[in-house]
């Protein structure tokens, strides 16, 4: 049955994502009052919860309508490359999605029926379990090793102390893996943080993205879609779980 709903989801992306109520619009960083990773309501619960691997296999099944069964997403951006992220990013992503903090109208039909903390924790176990593919978005312009020298030079000076040497975030503190990710996900994100588009960016993020000029970005981006974290990356391919050794 979960398989069905996933097929027909994807069948019906271009209309359901405009379908319904529009996603609420809460306060974000414009507000004084913002406060990144408040640890308050469902983001709260769904935290204290522990995930169960096997049950979140099922629940990631719609999901993979358009991340892909094996959490690849799409190497053109467009949807995000999933596997091995840390659960705690994943399920504060879900839920400022659903309380407005973050502005995705292709995502918040999807998130905003995910209701129940114990499904939001399952299905963000089972996607921190799947490795990594190798076989991302990266940048494929002429002059890349010259774009992804210059990138990890900001990157070493500006972001590994956040993200790490390989990419690979810090769980506790809600930084990202970025390892494996796609280079035109990462520069539209990066992008849309910059300019106070990302209404739920961490702030300490914007203080440092902010001067960058828009070769800076691609430069940056270019590097970051490089990294891979030894132990976690594999050939995309079905989703089986657990990453590789």
């Amino acid at each position: 049955m979960r398989k069905t709903l996933a097929l027909a989801v994807a069948a019906l992306l271009p209309t359901i994502a405009f379908a319904g109520p529009p996603a609420p619009h809460a306060a974000g960083i414009e507000s004084k009052d913002y406060q990144w990773a408040k640890m308050e309501g469902e983001l709260k619960d769904a935290l204290a919860k522990k995930g169960d691997v096997k049950r979140g296999k099922e629940t990631y099944e719609i999901c993979g309508a358009c991340h892909l069964p094996s959490g690849a997403g799409r190497s053109d951006g467009t949807f995000p490359q999933l596997a091995g992220q840390h659960t705690t990013v994943l399920i504060k992503q879900m839920a400022d999605i659903r309380m407005g903090l973050r502005d995705n109208p292709t995502m918040y039909p999807f998130a905003k029926e995910m209701t129940d903390p114990q499904d939001l924790a399952d299905t963000s176990a089972y996607i921190e379990s799947l490795c990594i593919p190798v076989d991302h978005g990266k940048y494929e312009g002429p002059d890349a090793a010259k774009q992804i020298g210059a990138g990890k030079e900001l990157y070493e000076k500006q972001c590994k102390e956040c993200h790490g040497v390989n990419g690979e975030g810090v769980k506790e503190k809600f930084y990202p893996v970025i390892a494996g990710q796609h280079y035109k996900y990462l520069l539209r994100q990066m992008t849309e943080i910059r300019d106070g588009h990302r209404r739920n960016a961490n702030p300490d993020m914007v203080k440092v993205i902010k001067p960058y000029t828009n070769d800076q970005l691609v430069a940056i981006s270019a590097y970051q879609s490089s990294l891979s974290m030894p132990g976690s990356m594999c050939k995309a391919g079905p989703a089986k779980g657990g990453k590789k050794k």
